[in-house]
């Protein structure tokens, strides 16, 4: 059995995946094995994992079923008890695998652990520190933009971003997986938010290095496509992962995010597709509203120190 298990999901990413692969492929001390789950790319992708990595096994689905249907196919084909997913346009660090490893087997609390992911063309610049999510529904990429040497120290954060990350494979399977009701964007938010119902943790682990191109798939930082999904999304994961009454008590905050977020993108030229994006997360409420977490009175702490930093998070993002 190998240590780690990393999976990597693919679409159209032929253009990174041997860079990827490469630095991948480098790791050092720490036994693994390497998952592409391919979402039915058409640019010769497979071809390239077939001829110069004999090495990964290659899983080629039909069609792009998203990123969160891709990593738990990879996630389910995993021999290991750890399991890293990793975005196809990064580079890695030799010992990025075993620093993560290394942390998430401090704690068996710890439900994922987040590498410092950098700018690739400005690698002292932070991409992803973590994320965080407030009261006002945004989810916060931490320290993006900021200096790298800010953020060397190894803490508890919201939520792990799934761009380059280690999970407890056990831990994934019993909360179900991502949900791929989601298809691509806040997935991790959502299985990091209910881990923490749950009672488990996430840390940033800036000993783990990766250098990230960010949004090859999407195309850019603002499109149709990206503003639609992400907007449902989140509306999705307030419904699903809170209770009713702590909907009610954010009501003050999400009613204002939500409008800032609209003007925000409105400004862009993007206010029809965030209305037809909150549309569609109301849509998705109702398909799945089996996947609600229920409530239960023994996480009612675990509920309160969530809040807690709901609040807080608000003032993070303010500064």
């Amino acid at each position: 059995m190998s240590d780690v298990t990393i999976v990597i999901p693919n679409y159209n990413g032929v253009l990174y995946l041997e860079a990827c692969l490469r630095s991948v492929f480098a790791q050092s001390d720490v036994s693994m094995e390497v998952i592409v789950v391919d979402n039915g790319s058409t640019d010769g992708s497979q071809t390239l994992i077939k001829e110069q990595f004999k090495d990964c096994q290659l899983v080629c689905l039909r069609e792009n079923y998203g990123f969160s249907r891709a990593v738990n196919e990879g996630i389910k084909r995993a021999k290991s008890p750890y399991v890293i997913l990793l975005n196809n346009d990064t580079e890695v660090k030799p010992d990025f695998a075993k620093e993560l490893l290394d942390a998430i087997q401090k704690d068996d609390r710890r439900f994922s652990c987040a590498a410092k992911m950098l700018q690739y063309e400005k690698r002292e610049l932070l991409d992803n520190a973590g994320d965080f999510y407030c009261a006002l529904g945004w989810g916060i990429a931490r320290g993006k933009g900021k200096p790298s040497k800010e953020y060397d120290k190894e803490e508890e954060i919201f939520s792990s971003c799934a761009g380059a990350a280690i999970y407890q494979k056990k831990l994934l399977e019993e909360l179900g997986g991502f949900d791929e009701a989601h298809f691509v964007y806040l997935e991790d938010i959502d299985v990091s938010y209910r881990a923490k119902i749950y009672g488990y943790s996430h840390w940033y682990v800036p000993k783990a290095e990766v250098f990230h191109i960010g949004s090859a798939t999407s195309g850019s930082r603002y499109n149709r496509f990206k503003v639609i999904h992400s907007a449902g999304n989140n509306i999705y994961v307030i419904y699903k992962n809170m209770p009713f009454l702590q909907m009610i008590l954010n009501l003050p905050f999400l009613i204002p995010g939500f409008l800032i977020k609209y003007l925000f993108f409105a400004k862009k030229g993007f206010g029809r597709e965030y209305r037809e994006g909150l549309r569609r997360g109301f849509l998705l409420c109702r398909a799945h509203a089996d996947r609600k977490v229920p409530f239960c009175m023994g996480h009612v702490r675990a509920y309160l120190k969530i809040q807690i930093e709901l609040w807080k998070n608000i003032l993070l993002f303010a500064g």
